[in-house]
């Protein structure tokens, strides 16, 4: 078996170096044309966004050639080349991209095919684009197969002068035209002289434009995909819209109350924050959280959801209780004109006690009216009222009974809001099922705490909140930031149907005895205060009606108190 030779690469560098000098050149002229190209495709590999990758593609073209221009055209769904980045270094023109600079409306895309349908050959990146032939031009001025009656117009116009071409056509790994690649006037650097692109720069070129549509083509489809996931995201508010109106807008207000107070930690740089920054990634991964926090209600029975009185179920129980108390009264006039019939003397004295009854009832009624609607407190003597109202007996399907049953005494004396125990427990297992559903989900790597950033909005800062009992050293800055928003969001809604939306004062109030009571984190919300986020907010998606004064010292004051 014969051995092997290996190749001293830098012993073959030496000698080449004392014989043959311009062959050593070469040589190491292309070995660094191989290194930076290799540098440019990792570069090109690793950029996620567009404009700044499109920048890097005529930038590196531009460079390797020495070129004094180049035009980058991506190709359109309607078979056209929109121009989206044009550079002429000579001139200071620099437009698209990342100059921030647009291209003008005036210069259109090129169409690659008439309206009749035949390629338009005359177009030289049309052309390039049809056919994908790459078109090495020494001379526009020279050259009669394409029209060049658009650059020497520019010329005129500039007092530029158009000279050589190389056009490119840039194809994917499926060999569909992504764009086109067009360099302008390769430069002698030594001389500053316009001078033809040779065969090695086209072949470089030609290394750099495959790169480049693989490098589009990866990051078209990575923003296809999360334009996927948003529109996923968005399908699942809407079906929640669908389900209860009344939980819609919660659903999309969050996410952005969530965002504003997320960029003024960006921009704290000091304090408990001045060391917190979120990326672009975290960012999305944030909003994302925060549309999906509430996604376990779609389980959650609407009658639960949508409960606007305590006495709701499939429907409003009051109109029922309403009809008892007319019955009530019915029988209030009829005792009392059997009791005339029988000894017509005690007719004034009867008819009194009748008025004093029929007013009770209709004071009774009342006062179960405004038990049905839920609000924040309900006081032991209330609650004690209803019990003895509902013992007043009734005749129903010949049957006497109790005025109310057990099931709407413990509706109607339920402390806060509309919903009983019962409910309260069904619906918030929402955020159980909200956390198992998004676990179950293959979040990419960059979205992997979707489900405890989403899961952390009822958990509180002692471990008193559901359903893990967290503490604030076991959650999140972002988990954090979703309590708050989702809080303030809830207290100034003003679509729900069991309670009307709070004013900004009244909100601020409530969520001082957040802060105080370590419901909250204190440092965030002294931020959501101290930069204004609950008034630009509030600007922008609450009626004007519910905007008035907040005295914020009053509130960054507040200390939380001390834990036991």
């Amino acid at each position: 078996m014969g051995t092997k030779t290996y190749i001293n690469r830098s012993e073959v560098k030496n000698y080449l170096a004392t014989t043959d000098p311009n062959v050593l050149n070469y040589i190491e002229q292309c070995e660094v044309q191989i290194d930076k190209l290799a540098e440019i495709g990792y570069q090109l590999s690793k950029e996620r966004d567009l404009p700044t990758l499109l920048n890097l593609i005529i930038e590196e073209g531009m460079r390797i050639t020495n070129s004094d221009g180049g035009t980058l055209y991506l190709a359109t769904d309607d078979n056209r080349l929109a121009f989206e980045i044009m550079k002429t270094k000579s001139l200071g023109t620099d437009m698209g991209g990342t100059s921030g600079t647009p291209i003008p409306d005036q210069i259109y895309p090129v169409k690659m095919y008439t309206p009749e349908g035949e390629p338009n050959y005359h177009n030289v990146s049309a052309y390039v684009g049809i056919t994908g032939k790459t078109l090495n031009i020494p001379d526009a001025y020279e050259c009669t197969d394409f029209d060049f009656s658009g650059a020497k117009g520019f010329d005129e116009r500039f007092g530029y002068r158009s000279k050589s071409f190389l056009t490119i056509a840039m194809k994917n790994h499926e060999n569909d035209l992504i764009g086109i690649l067009q360099l302008l006037n390769a430069t002698d650097p030594a001389t500053n002289e316009i001078i033809p692109f040779s065969e090695d720069m086209q072949n470089l070129i030609e290394s750099l434009a495959s790169q480049a549509a693989v490098a589009i083509t990866t990051v078209r489809l990575i923003e296809g995909l999360e334009t996927l996931l948003e529109s996923f995201i968005q399908l699942i508010a809407d079906a929640i819209d669908e389900k209860s109106p009344y939980t819609g807008g919660h659903c999309s207000r969050v996410p952005a109350l969530a965002i504003m107070l997320a960029e003024k930690v960006n921009q704290t740089d000091d304090g408990p924050f001045g060391d917190v920054q979120f990326s672009r990634e975290d960012m999305d991964e944030l909003r994302i959280a925060a549309w999906l926090h509430d996604v376990g209600k779609i389980t959650t029975p609407e009658y639960v959801v949508d409960k606007a009185t305590k006495l709701e179920t499939i429907y409003d129980r009051v109109h029922e209780m309403n009809t008892r108390f007319e019955v009530l009264k019915r029988d209030a006039e009829i005792e009392c004109l059997k009791a005339i019939a029988q000894d017509p003397s005690q007719k004034a004295e009867l008819e009194l006690q009748k008025v004093a009854r029929l007013t009770q009832l209709e004071d009774d009624q009342k006062f179960l009216n405004e038990c049905n609607t839920g609000g924040e407190f309900m006081a032991g003597e209330k609650k004690d009222r209803v019990k003895e109202i509902a013992k007043y007996q009734i005749v129903l399907d010949g049957k006497q009974q109790d005025l109310l049953s057990e099931d709407w005494v413990m509706n109607l004396n339920i402390s806060k809001g509309t919903l009983n125990d019962r409910e309260r427990e069904k619906i918030n297992d929402h955020i159980v099922v909200t956390i198992d559903m998004l676990e179950k989900l293959p979040f990419p790597k960059h979205l992997k705490r979707v489900p405890e950033f989403a899961g952390g909005h009822h958990e509180t800062m002692i471990g008193t909140g559901y359903p893990k009992r967290l503490t604030k050293a076991d959650m999140s800055v972002q988990a954090r930031i979703m309590g708050i928003a989702d809080i303030f969001e809830a207290l100034t809604a003003s679509d729900r149907p069991y309670k009307k939306g709070k004013t900004l004062s009244e909100a601020m109030r409530i969520m001082g005895f957040f802060k105080a009571d370590h419901h909250i984190d204190a440092d965030l919300f002294d931020v959501f205060l101290s930069e204004g986020v609950f008034q630009d907010y509030a600007d922008q998606f609450l009626d004007a009606k519910y905007i008035d004064e907040v005295n914020i010292q009053q509130y960054l004051e507040i200390q939380p108190k001390p834990l036991d």
